[in-house]
């Protein structure tokens, strides 16, 4: 870990920056940001106006998303100076840009090819004239590029398909790296999200865990959102100015909406940056610009500042005539040959305001310890051994909801305080937007939250998997798991505290990145969480009790760990099984064992095999799952022939899905797992609705052996009225 940046160290860099580069050539920058995204919009040929414009150099169908643009790009090019300015020692200082929303696709767009970044990536996008033809042409790159944010274009760790998590994203891009600053572009639409509103906030939060970097938040106050106006424009300026106050930051505002006024405004932010958890109020830049701004004015009506800038303000311009000759003078205004040569390069004016080439994405090499497995009570004693292990290397973060001691994961000292590396904020949103930025630049955590909770995050997660997704098109290279550890489960908790449904959604995207982890006891747990905290490129949930269970041999722990399931061979009997009991996890294995002895008494001569399922996922097939069971480790699981009785921690619908990715199979499955009751029961009698109980599992089972012998299929009516009850 690097010593802490003194602020000093960014006030040196915007002095230099301004020494440097004159404000005229970043102006001229702005300007090239702002002509090749509008052309990306409009332009079909002859992308850089050397005749009069045509309908056939026009698209005969305009798409992609103008407002955003103008600010987008202000902010672009007015940091690119400071990018310029950096020391060329890789490691020192770092900047990182995210942007909010992914409708500024354009902006990003312009900005890799004016930097060479988008042709040294794809090389089809040089700086040529056939590389940008190809750009402009064949925006909105639909089989390719795409048209807005995402790792398709150099430099960007985050997708922007949900508005509001971006600001919680970038802190966690700094935590523990004293060198980086993260600039995060906010609509201020986005600032009516809870996501964006619980930020500004949260940050207090970490105030004592580390040496971090900066964060430098951007408002672009366009006064619109998609729809209409934003709450913040309803504000007066002053209003505006007290609102981030209150919450703690430092608002700098331009003098006016100009090249030098922002360029200034910017130079001052950078001069009063402080770190993430140190005492002082962070700067915030409130940028005012109308959106749509240097677009057409009024043709027809009024556009500029009004909804009609969200995508194209002219949308036929192909057809007609006042629209093609408004766009021709929009698109003249920018003076294209100021800022584009021939040969489809930067301008040397506009060359003079870019960075170099830009370093690799962020990321560390960071020793990953292996922690043993040890013998422990419960699930808390288990993983705040194996957390502390790792958070003595560094990189490691632990992030939660204010629930760690409720989870009965202690972590504090003596004096009831929580080591540096781990922090709590009563929002799943925050934690996993931290660990999401925290693992995006190439270090290892976890979230632990309530299993019911934690599914507010369903979305965030969805989104971060097609995040990863797509950046697995573009690089083999791999960051660290994200991981969560879901307890708390709802078959000890009052009903409000009962909805397994994050597990399920995971399940149902079939992202093979997906690895639900059950382990059927504490030492099992602790395995299974070294794993995740071991592992990359994954999206790791560990489901465990946080109750005492009963420990179970460990004789097949390391199977279960390196295959995902294996019979229970100290409760099985030889051969071929007559009835297969199946768990996964700590609950469903409890509530197997304890039916054991049962059945065996009231059916002696049933052949019966436990297996313990360790890894859920592993039950879908092995053509949609990298890590699904083979054909014949199935077969030697589960038999080929009887009836399998499977105990889920979850819903049973999720768990059927995987099943069903196996044909023929699913018919021999009867799945149990929760099922809402309605109304508070007790954990016994939530056990007994979902017939996960002593005694029901015996009936169950008992009517499986029957009808197995009897030679009905196990989905018939008669089993589906004793496993499934409506």
């Amino acid at each position: 870990m690097t010593a802490q940046a003194p602020p000093l160290a960014w006030a040196e860099v915007a002095g230099h920056a301004e020494s440097i580069v004159a404000t005229r050539s970043v102006e001229a920058l702005w300007r090239g940001l702002n002509f090749l995204s509008a052309a990306q919009l409009y332009l079909a040929d002859d992308v850089l106006l050397q005749r009069p414009l045509r309908p056939s150099d026009v698209k005969a169908t305009p798409s992609g998303h103008w407002g955003v643009c103008p600010s987008t790009n202000l902010v672009l090019a007015v940091l690119a100076p400071v990018l310029r300015a950096l020391p060329g020692q890789a490691g020192q200082l770092e900047v990182l840009v995210t942007h909010g929303a992914g409708h500024a696709g354009p902006s990003a767009l312009a900005y890799a090819y004016l930097t060479g970044d988008l042709g040294r990536r794809w090389p089809a996008f040089r700086q040529s004239t056939e590389g940008l033809t190809r750009l402009i042409a064949g925006f909105p790159h639909p089989d390719t590029l795409g048209s807005e944010i995402s790792p398709m274009l150099p430099g960007h760790r985050y997708m922007g398909g949900q508005l509001g998590p971006a600001l919680a994203f970038a802190t966690g891009t700094v935590l523990d790296s004293p060198g980086r600053l993260s600039v995060v572009l906010i609509g201020d639409g986005e600032c009516e999200t809870g996501s964006t509103a619980a930020a500004w906030l949260a940050r207090r939060a970490l105030d004592g865990t580390g040496s971090h970097g900066c964060v430098l938040p951007v408002v672009l106050l366009n006064g619109l959102r998609m729809g209409g106006l934003s709450l913040l424009s309803r504000l007066s300026h002053d209003e505006q100015a007290r609102y981030f106050t209150g919450l703690g930051w430092q608002p700098v505002v331009p003098d006016d909406d100009g090249v030098a006024a922002f360029r200034t405004a910017l130079g001052r932010a950078l001069r009063r940056l402080v770190p993430v958890g140190a005492p002082g109020r962070p700067p915030v830049l409130l940028l005012r610009l109308p959106k749509g701004a240097t677009g057409p004015a009024f043709v027809g009506s009024r556009i500029i500042g009004m909804v009609a800038t969200h995508k194209t303000p002219l949308r036929n311009p192909r057809d007609d005539a006042d629209e093609r000759a408004a766009l021709a003078e929009w698109l003249a205004g920018y003076r294209p040959g100021e800022l584009l040569q021939p040969d489809g390069r930067p301008s040397e004016l506009v060359g003079a305001a870019l960075p170099g080439p830009s370093l690799p994405p962020a990321g560390t090499t960071l020793p990953v310890p292996h922690v043993p497995d040890t013998p422990a009570s419960t699930l808390g004693e288990a993983t705040g051994r194996v957390l502390r292990r790792h958070a003595a290397a560094a990189g490691f973060r632990v992030f939660s909801p204010d629930e760690l001691a409720s989870n009965r994961v202690r972590l504090v000292d003596e004096h009831g305080a929580l080591p540096p590396w781990a922090c709590e904020v009563l929002n799943e949103e925050m934690c996993q937007m931290w660990l999401q930025g925290y693992v995006e630049t190439g270090r290892r955590g976890v979230l632990i939250s309530y299993e019911a909770f934690a599914a507010v995050n369903t979305s965030l997660l969805q989104q971060y998997l097609k995040y990863r997704a797509v950046a697995r098109h573009v690089s083999s290279a791999s960051v660290p798991s994200l991981n969560y550890v879901l307890t708390s489960l709802g078959w000890r908790n009052s009903y409000s505290h009962q909805n397994p449904g994050l597990i399920s959604s995971l399940i149902e995207t079939a992202d093979p990145a997906v690895r639900i982890y059950t382990p059927a006891d504490p030492g099992r747990a602790a395995a299974a969480l070294d794993t995740m905290l071991r592992s990359r490129g994954r999206v790791n949930v560990l489901v465990a009790h946080k109750h005492e269970v009963p420990a179970h041999p460990a004789e097949t722990a390391e199977e279960e760990m390196a295959v995902g399931a294996a019979v229970w061979r100290h409760l099985s009997d030889p051969g071929e099984p007559d009835l297969v009991l199946a768990a996964a996890g700590d609950v469903a294995a409890r509530q197997v064992c304890e039916a054991l002895p049962g059945l065996r008494s009231r059916r002696p001569e049933a052949a019966l095999r436990v297996v313990h399922i360790a890894e859920l996922t592993g039950l879908g097939s092995p053509r949609q799952r990298p890590n699904g069971l083979s054909g014949g480790r199935f077969r030697t699981l589960f038999g080929t022939s009887c009836p399998v009785l499977l105990l889920v921690p979850g819903f049973r619908g999720a768990v059927t899905s995987l099943l069903w990715e196996r044909p023929g199979t699913q018919r021999r499955f009867v799945v149990l797992g929760y099922r809402d009751p309605g109304r508070p029961v007790s954990a016994d009698g939530l056990l007994r609705h979902c017939r996960m109980d002593r005694a029901s599992l015996e009936e169950v089972a008992a009517s499986l052996l029957t009808g197995a012998k009897e030679g009905r299929r196990y989905s018939d009516e008669r089993a589906r009225k004793h496993a499934l009850p409506v």
